[in-house]
């Protein structure tokens, strides 16, 4: 999820330099509703890259169409080879000192060096590269679909579980925060989740949800507290107003672009994108006080 948030600038740049273009995006179908409807991707291709048939099917629909331009935001092997099989006329993707497997570039016939620091830059610059002369920070995001129930009360809104067990935050941790938000805020706080996912933390609301009731919540939530996982570049992108916890990753380069957020991160930690099993040290020194400072801030702006 983050990094179709994280291309959505630099791709919806390439659309607004070439407004008579038809954009298509080859994505796993679980992510579509991220992006059905924003206006500026004309077709989509699914694609499941586990599904050795899949790699055929993709194959085919693509070279069923000329393109001038493929741009691979992504720069992995993977995203690289299906650019390639769609035999474009030019083949752009990041250089060395950006792109995250370096046999991706391979496949490239223009490569885009960025000095740029944060992700999202660094697709705008890749855009750049690939002739965009109207460059926009803008997410265009699907509306959303209401999923399960949601207070009719103002609530702040929170999606608990990250990829890396190392970047969540201790469920305790979670609970306090609910009592401080009830006490302080008078709000609930709604933890979001694919069904079946969402932990029972004592004091908070469950919502269990696809992409597109995500997306609902998140555009009905009066604040949004994150770690380094896709709802919360989702928040940040839909101009909401938080606190973003950080620990292993570095929020220079992954942090929410967009909205209010305050980022916390332990100083001195060091940056690694091992995929940890166990909670980092980093994040159990950000405490629910803390985090409600953050939003006691934001709340009358906001809300």
């Amino acid at each position: 999820m983050g990094d179709i948030i994280h291309s959505l600038p630099g791709a919806a740049s390439l659309k607004h330099s070439f407004p008579a273009a038809r954009v298509t995006w080859v994505i796993d179908p679980k992510w579509r509703p991220l992006l059905e409807g924003n206006g500026f991707v004309d077709r989509f291709i699914d694609f499941h890259r586990h599904d050795y048939r899949s790699w055929w099917k993709t194959k085919r629909e693509l070279q069923a169409t000329h393109y001038d331009l493929a741009v691979d935001f992504q720069g992995l092997i993977k995203s690289a080879v299906i650019g390639h099989l769609a035999r474009p006329e030019k083949f752009t993707g990041f250089g060395s000192g950006v792109i995250r497997e370096r046999a991706a570039g391979l496949f490239y016939s223009s490569r885009i060096d960025s000095t740029a620091v944060h992700v999202v830059d660094q697709a705008l610059d890749l855009a750049a590269g690939a002739g965009a002369r109207q460059l926009v920070r803008h997410f265009p995001l699907a509306q959303g679909t209401p999923e399960s129930e949601l207070p009719s009360e103002l609530f702040v809104l929170a999606s608990p579980l990250a990829g890396w067990q190392s970047k969540q935050w201790p469920l305790e941790y979670w609970e306090k925060l609910a009592q401080l938000v009830r006490q302080r805020l008078g709000m609930p706080l709604v933890l979001n989740g694919a069904p079946g996912s969402v932990p029972r933390v004592p004091g908070t609301l469950a919502h269990e949800s696809g992409i597109a009731g995500l997306i609902d919540a998140t555009r009905r939530a009066a604040l949004v507290v994150g770690v380094d996982s896709g709802p919360l570049h989702l928040a940040a992108a839909l101009g909401k107003a938080g606190a973003a916890i950080f620990g292993p990753t570095n929020p220079a380069r992954n942090g929410p672009v967009g909205g209010d957020f305050e980022v916390f991160r332990t100083p001195g930690v060091e940056t690694t994108h091992r995929r940890g099993t166990v909670i980092d040290a980093s994040m159990l020194a950000i405490t629910p006080e803390q985090v409600l400072r953050a939003l006691e801030a934001r709340i009358g702006c906001h809300a």
